[in-house]
Parts: C-alpha cells; structure tokens; sequence
C-alpha cells in the first residue's frame, strides 16, 4: 500500500482517482475504483439532473466522489445541492472559481479537490478553500489548457506548501504514478486508463477505439465543442483522437459555424451511432499504454502494485554508484 497525504485525507487504499468524465464516469465506475481502494468520481458533465441522479442511485453506498464543471454549475447550482445531499466523500470542481461554492462543500463536512492547469490558479483555488489541488498537464483527455504535466506537478508541489497535490494528464500505468510521487505528487487522477474498461459507459467502439489508438493520433481543438453547443472559455480545448471531424475543420472554425445547419445534425447522428469518424474519441495521449478493455478493479490494483514495486526497487537497469552523501 502506498500511504500519501492524500490516502490519509481521503481514506483510501490507494492514491488514485478516476476522473469525473461527462457521461463517462457512472456510478458503477465510480463505486468499482472506490471498491478496489481508490476513490471514484462521478461526471457531473454539463448538468443532466435525471442522468446525475441516476448514476448517483447506481453508485449506492459506495465512497465516491462527484466533479463538476465549475463554469456550467453556476446554471444550474442546485446540482451541488444534490450531490451533496448523496454524502459523497471528496467534491471536484474544474474551469472556473470555487469561491461561489466552496462554503456549501465545506459545510458538508466533504473534501474539496480543485483541477488547475497553472500556478495562478494552484494558488488562487487554495486561497478560496481547496482542500486537495489537481494539477492538470495538457496531455491529458478532455478538456484541458497548455501546461505539460511533468514540469507543472512539482511547481504547484513547491508553491501550494502543505496541501496534496494529484497529478493528471498522461498518467496510465504505475509508471507514471511513481514518477509523479517522486515530483511531490500525492496522487493520481486518470482518466484515459478508466474510460476504458468494462465498467465505463463509453460506447463499445470508443473503448475498442481506444485500445488501438496512440497518443500521436490526439489533438486539442474547439471542432466538438462548437458542434455540441458548448461555450467553453478560453484557453480550454478538447483533446481527442483526430477524425474526419477534426481534420475537416480543426483550422476553419469560421467555416465550421457558418456550416452548423449541415455539420451540426451529421454530428449528432454519428454519436447516437457510436461512428467515431465523426464523434468524439475523448482520451489523452497516454492511450498508446491501453491494450485491453479490463474491469476497474484490476486497474486500480495492477496500477498500484506496479508503482509500489518500482518505488520500493527502482528503475529496471539503473544503478546508484557512490556512497550517499550526509
């Protein structure tokens, strides 16, 4: 077991998070991770009230947290409300100020965990009440800005002092956890490696989608935002694996919203269909170390097991020569 401040904050087992993908992360996929020791989170996405009530009922009395889309709470506010009242363990708020919501988690006796993508916003999302900071890198799926996860974690480490720190974006093996528990890290939160399996409501074809894509297939643009409707503020983008969608329209936005009449319903058929030539694959670039489609629980345990053992052992073919100074 690998005991961090955050396992500690959280009880948990393990110091690893899924993220709070939007129509992704269930509540079968988020009880699954709390399950195996760590701690899921539901995707409170954009606001679906009845699919977040839902997924709440399917997660039961499983330690789970929610996430939310901090700019797109602010329209339907009673959604905090409603998760709160389900006594989730931690509450994650990404893209926007915690200061409208921080007090009512507090109040709620709940851990609040804030996504940031730079040191400003580290310090800013401290300052309004964060219990737990998760630094973003942009190689992560999803929507993220354009900080590189490896040198972003340890900035935030050295400037947010004594709270924990989790690492997000590029983070798919225990690999990836052990070198980010060497930069200061806490703990992880991945996404990609989750959304992938057994228990993720991603379509059948995304998750086979993701088993053979690579990181060099992914780009970050606004081409699925502007197709769904969503006014994402700048400087985020989505990460995805480039489509006929992307590479149509990823370098003619002005042309892509004069052609919504036509663009817009292809979209919204192809999502209803599963066809991800033209809907969105949303995984980050470190989808090249997915290869099998497994159940939460084995990713979780696989994932910690191999992280505890190459911090215990170190690297394979690495030796430390001289005696250490004191």
């Amino acid at each position: 077991m690998l005991d961090t401040p955050l396992t500690r904050l959280l009880g948990i087992q393990h110091p690893i998070l899924s993220a709070p993908m939007a129509l992704v992360a269930g509540g079968r996929l988020a009880a699954a991770v709390s399950r195996a020791g760590g701690l899921g989170f539901i995707g409170g996405g954009y606001g679906d009230e009845t699919w977040l009530e839902h997924e709440l009922e399917v997660a039961g009395d499983a330690p789970i947290g929610v996430g939310f889309i901090t700019w797109s709470l602010k329209s339907k506010p009673q959604l905090l409300d409603r998760a709160l009242a389900h006594q989730p363990r931690a509450l994650m708020l990404s893209f926007g100020e915690l200061a409208p919501f921080a007090q009512r988690v507090k109040d709620a006796d709940c851990v609040l965990l804030a996504q940031v993508q730079n040191l400003k916003q580290a310090e800013a999302a401290v300052a309004e009440g964060a219990d737990v900071i998760i630094a973003q890198g942009t190689e992560a799926g999803g929507h993220g800005a354009n900080r590189a996860t490896l040198p972003l974690v340890p900035a935030i480490v050295d400037a947010v002092g004594s709270v924990p720190v989790v690492a997000a974006g590029g983070i798919a093996d225990g690999r990836g956890v052990a070198a980010v528990l060497m930069l200061g890290a806490s703990g992880v939160l991945m996404g990609s490696r989750f959304y992938a399996t057994e228990e993720s409501l991603a379509h059948p074809a995304a998750k086979a989608g993701a088993v053979e894509a690579s990181g060099d297939d992914t780009v970050r643009s606004s081409v699925f935002d502007v197709l769904r409707g969503f006014d994402w503020p700048q400087p985020y983008t989505l990460r995805s694996v480039r489509n006929e969608m992307t590479e149509r329209w990823h370098a003619d936005m002005e042309d892509l919203e004069d052609s919504l009449a036509t663009e817009r319903p292809r979209f919204q058929a192809a999502v209803q269909e599963g066809e991800f030539r033209l809907a969105p694959l949303i995984v980050g670039e470190a989808v090249d170390l997915i290869t099998t489609v497994p159940r939460a629980h084995k990713v979780v345990e696989d994932i910690a097991h191999e992280a505890a053992a190459l911090l215990r052992q170190g690297p394979p073919g690495i030796n430390v020569r001289g005696a250490a100074q004191q």
